[in-house]
């Protein structure tokens, strides 16, 4: 029988990468986002690959709206087995270029819309005693940077939200699953439609990679039974160098980090953005950095195979002790 898995935001970027990838395994995929254009044509790529589709318009930052959508998606589809909280909003500027009704969307969005996901999700699992969610975050939820600190703020925040309600589900022995993907940069169409109170067109910091190894990451963090997913090897420096140097890497965005993300391009005059309401067309999954972009991650196969490498890791360090060992003897 087919898995029925949930991705909001899933009609773009790595959403629409991951509605894809799911429907390869032969998932039932139900797709929640706004553009209905391309809602419907996520729709179809499920179906051609042989699943059942649902497109539901729907504003995560709207609680009620996903609290539907849920409902909705267990009569039509059945039973939900994996929840994907994707969805976000973003915006480029200095803190105090932004208007509080831009900085709360973002919030409302980004942190709100995977609360309000996962508590639909649960609602419906917990009593099963079974399932999975997944939250996407970042990086970022580690490391802030220059420009993002409404988008920063709301995946730091979405760390903590994973730490309470782990434990919760641990205290009533529930077999439900919460984890979270930690994604690098990606090559998605966010530094087009992202609000930006910048001179140029944004741009991602860092190694660039294509959304299929997001999507593929997601989709291991749903049946891996771990709290967290690093994917990248730059989202690995990022939280270690945090954790080991954090006022020394302050000093380098304060050097690196504005500059850095603005491209050489200016914005465009008719630029439209997605803070409020969905822009037309659908680019798919990939951004304009299809140049810059890798489509593969050491660091992701390291983690497929953790055990391994850990065991032959202790293998090789237990090794070196005996040959060290003999020589000395």
């Amino acid at each position: 029988m087919s898995r029925v898995v949930v991705v909001t935001g899933g009609s773009a970027g790595i959403g629409r990468a991951t509605v894809r990838d799911f429907a390869r395994a032969g998932a039932d995929v139900a797709i929640l986002a706004r553009g209905p254009e391309r809602l419907e044509n996520a729709a179809r790529e499920v179906e051609a690959a042989g699943g059942r589709a649902l497109a539901i318009p729907v504003d995560v930052a709207d609680g009620e709206a996903v609290e539907a959508a849920a409902e909705r998606v267990e009569n039509e589809l059945g039973p939900i087995d994996i929840w994907v909280n994707n969805a976000f909003a973003g915006i480029f500027s200095p803190f105090m270029e932004m208007s509080w009704e831009e900085y709360e969307r973002v919030t409302a969005v980004t942190y709100f819309g995977q609360v309000h996901g996962t508590r639909a999700a649960l609602k419906r699992m917990v009593p099963r005693d079974r399932g999975t969610v997944v939250l996407v975050g970042s990086a970022l939820a580690y490391r802030g940077i220059p420009l993002q600190s409404a988008y920063c703020g709301a995946k730091h925040a979405l760390q903590g939200f994973l730490d309470s309600i782990r434990p919760e589900l641990e205290y009533r022995g529930s077999k439900v699953q919460v984890t979270m993907v930690q994604l690098p940069a990606v090559n998605t169409p966010q530094f087009d439609w992202a609000r930006a109170h910048i001179a140029n067109k944004p741009r991602p910091v860092g190694k660039i990679y294509q959304p299929e190894v997001a999507a593929r990451a997601i989709r291991f963090a749903a049946d891996a039974g771990r709290k967290e997913v690093w994917v990248g090897s730059t989202t690995a420096q990022a939280i270690v160098g945090d954790k080991v140097a954090s006022p020394l890497v302050d000093h380098y965005l304060a050097e690196t980090g504005v500059d850095g993300q603005s491209g050489e391009e200016p914005l465009d005059a008719d630029r439209r953005d997605n803070l409020f309401s969905a822009p037309p067309g659908d680019p798919g999954a990939h951004g304009r950095f299809d140049d810059k972009a890798v489509g593969s991650s050491w660091q992701m196969a390291l983690n497929r195979h953790r055990n391994g490498v850990i065991g032959g890791a202790g293998l090789a360090a237990v090794g070196l002790l005996l040959a060290r060992w003999r020589g000395k003897a």
